[in-house]
């Protein structure tokens, strides 16, 4: 039993990760009906960045982070202005998906030149002795990341509801024509949410960074099981991406302990499989109806 817990507190730990960065597909899908398939790799700059800061600078992790947040933000309007603007502009209904990978992409290589192709250790801002919770063991740095990822979605979440420029993105989420009539500038909010998913990529790559290992490599499968997370759970529902984030990690553990470690992705792209055969919307998300 104390085995289990402790596998499901992994589990929670990695599944929360993988929700902060599919937050970022929403947030994205939410405001121009187009993901940004380099959010894995804003993740690993966000780490590497966080990287150099602490390491190599000797900055505060905790003054770090939010260094980190700003160079998301950057990474993220960069982004949408060369790879997704000139897509929509023309129309284009796929161009956005090869202009988005190819960046990520040259994100990559470029990582790889900087800071080369061998995995880094991050410095732990907290002990790395594990804690008894409930009689099982948990990292400090596990329940940071369970923490950091539910206080970055629920200020998002707070932002969009409680400000100006939130209730622009939300009113752009709603009807992109209706807040263009409106008067709202539906090109500023799309540069925004991606700066504001290149962010939360970000700053889950510093979350997780000191729980493994932080290289040019690290981003591409949490990009692509946080796209799974982003399908399972429905791309139009914050709760559902939380609650399919934390079924997949829990399935990732168990699965990696109880059979075998070349078999932990399996029960993830089973779900998603299954998922998009039964309910193409997602568990939590919503099938659009479109008007012709």
């Amino acid at each position: 039993m104390e085995i289990l817990l402790q596998l499901i507190y992994s589990g929670v730990a990695l599944g929360m990760i993988y929700a902060v960065i599919a937050f970022g597909y929403q947030l994205t899908f939410a405001t121009s009906d187009t993901l940004n398939f380099g959010q894995g790799e804003a993740l690993m700059l966000g780490a590497l960045v966080g990287l150099t800061l602490v390491d190599t600078l000797g900055v505060n992790y905790w003054l770090a982070l939010p260094v980190v947040g700003a160079f998301g933000l950057l990474q993220g309007a960069l982004v949408e202005r060369i790879a997704v603007r000139p897509a929509i502009k023309i129309k284009s209904e796929f161009g956005w998906i090869m202009s988005t990978i190819a960046l990520g992409i040259i994100f990559k290589n470029v990582a790889e030149n900087i800071w080369g192709r061998d995995d880094l250790k991050f410095p732990s801002p907290l002990p790395e002795a594990p804690m008894k919770v409930l009689g099982a063991n948990v990292l400090p740095m596990e329940l940071l990341v369970i923490a950091g990822a539910l206080v970055m979605m629920l200020a998002v979440e707070f932002f969009n509801r409680k400000t100006i420029y939130g209730k622009a993105v939300v009113a752009t989420f709603n009807d992109r024509d209706a807040a263009k009539l409106m008067g709202i500038n539906t090109g500023l909010v799309i540069t925004f949410s991606y700066a504001l998913s290149s962010l939360t990529a970000s700053f889950a790559g510093v979350l997780i960074a000191p729980l493994t290992l932080t290289g040019a490599t690290m981003g591409a499968v949490l990009g692509l099981k946080a796209f799974a997370v982003a399908i399972i759970g429905g791309l139009t529902s914050g709760m559902g991406i939380i609650v399919g984030g934390i079924i997949l990690g829990v399935a990732e553990t168990t699965t990696g302990f109880y059979i075998s470690t070349g078999y932990k992705d399996v029960p993830g792209l089973v779900l998603l499989l299954l998922v998009l055969a039964v309910k193409p919307a997602g568990l939590f998300g919503k099938s659009a109806i479109k008007k012709v």
